[in-house]
């Protein structure tokens, strides 16, 4: 099994910054894609960006100039860097690994965090 421990979340004024970070553990053998959604009280939930294993970035417009994505593949982990932040960012924001092939398993799943805080506010 695999799981997605994420970190980073929290309060913070406008204009701030955060760092969310997620780990993925178990026995992986590669991740397509890694990436960070959220959702805010009564929306549905978006895409903020995602990162491949080859480090192709797509970000929602409205976190572009903002926020940067990364990660690194030999610990299994993304990063999310805030900058600038808005009341509009408070959200959960979960991190999602997509097209995850484990050890033992010829076909791939997606997984999923259990979700962090973020909370943008004077």
């Amino acid at each position: 099994q695999v799981q997605l421990v994420e970190s980073g979340g929290g309060l913070v004024q406008p204009g701030g910054s955060l760092r969310l970070s997620c780990a993925a553990s178990g026995s992986i053998f590669s991740i397509n894609s890694m990436g960070w959604y959220r959702q805010a009280p009564g929306k549905q939930r978006e895409l903020v960006a995602a990162i491949t294993m080859s480090r192709s970035t797509n970000y929602a417009d409205s976190v572009k100039g903002r926020f940067t994505i990364s990660r690194d593949n030999a610990r299994n982990t993304v990063y999310l860097q805030m900058n600038s932040l808005k009341p509009e960012d408070t959200a959960v924001y979960y991190c999602n690994a997509g097209g995850v092939y484990q050890r033992g398993m010829g076909y791939p799943r997606d997984y999923w965090g259990q979700g962090t805080q973020v909370t943008v506010s004077s």
